[in-house]
């Protein structure tokens, strides 16, 4: 019979990728994991691992079990939330969430500030961009991912994950206002992104999906954003189109506190970042994370009242 502790290990090195790794994660010595790995071989009456070099590779036995294993461990996950939710101790715990910059400073303040006067639960956050919290979320580092995804540049919901939307954040053209003044727009009027092709473009750092979200609407409209800056915070080019040093594509949830010191527009084609919470399959229904998505979706909801 193969052992859940041995397939949580197992599961474990499969995320994790050395066995070094695999015991600091799971509070293991390394010797420790070897030998629950090596029993489990006998369990299962197949090699699991051989050796590729210095380091360890599945074989195909072995990565059908890890993809048995990932289902297991998930149905446990689920059912310990079901139980949770039927118990009359629930709704306390430490909910461990990772949240992209705006959404952090955004919706996070209001919810936290909520859950700290009920007492019940306990949050622990790690500010991470949205790719690097899916991957958290898939090592069960975290219970709740916040992610964004942009209607010109659509993100798949991964494998045995739920997802609860939370809103729709539109982007804006931001400028300074002597040139929307000398382009004739009025406050707030709508705009195509072609009237702007000549003119010098504030871009999001490479690395970050903002960045091929603006190259995107760029090509949608016909030409390809001559690029003068690049700055992984938005508050650094809201402030460089305030001065008039070039334009930007900007989420309203990114616009920095106080008179942003820009003209905002919307798109005539409007271009929107879905916001929404990620949580494995099952988990939502325990008391805690359940509460704290409540208070997620109170935040969102009140700050769209405010700003859209």
């Amino acid at each position: 019979m193969l052992e859940l502790r041995r397939l949580r290990i197992l599961h474990g090195l499969a995320q994790h990728r050395t066995v070094a790794a695999t015991a600091a994660a799971l509070h293991l010595t390394g010797p420790a994991v070897s030998q629950h790995l090596a029993a489990l071989e006998r369990e299962a009456g197949t090699p699991l691992l051989e050796k590729q070099g210095r380091t360890l590779a599945f074989t195909s036995a072995g990565r059908l079990l890890v993809s048995h294993a990932e289902v297991i461990l998930d149905d446990l996950a689920a059912a310990e939330s079901a139980m949770a939710a039927v118990s009359e101790n629930g709704g306390t715990g430490t909910v461990r969430l990772a949240a992209f910059a705006s959404a952090a400073r955004q919706l996070l303040p209001a919810a936290w500030a909520g859950l700290r006067e009920a007492g019940t639960v306990s949050l622990r956050l790690v500010q991470e961009e949205p790719d690097d919290a899916l991957e958290s979320l898939r090592r069960q580092d975290v219970d709740i991912a916040l992610v964004h995804s942009y209607s010109l540049l659509p993100r798949s919901i991964p494998p045995r994950c739920e997802d609860r939307r939370l809103l729709a954040d539109p982007v804006l053209l931001g400028l300074a206002p002597a040139l929307a003044a000398s382009a004739g727009l009025a406050p707030g009027e709508p705009v195509r992104l072609e009237r702007f092709a000549g003119h010098p473009w504030l871009v999001p750092a490479a690395d970050l999906s903002c960045r091929e979200m603006i190259h995107r609407a760029c090509g949608a409209a016909g030409f390809v954003p001559p690029v003068v800056a690049e700055a992984s915070d938005f508050a650094v080019l809201v402030a460089l189109a305030a001065s008039g040093a070039g334009v930007a594509l900007v989420p309203a949830m990114a616009l920095p506190a106080g008179p942003p010191g820009v003209s905002l527009h919307p798109l005539e084609e409007p271009l929107t970042r879905k916001v929404f919470a990620l949580t494995r399959t099952g988990t939502a229904r325990r008391p805690d994370i359940r509460v704290v998505l409540d208070g997620l979706e109170r935040s969102a909801r009140d700050w769209a009242d405010r700003y859209c």
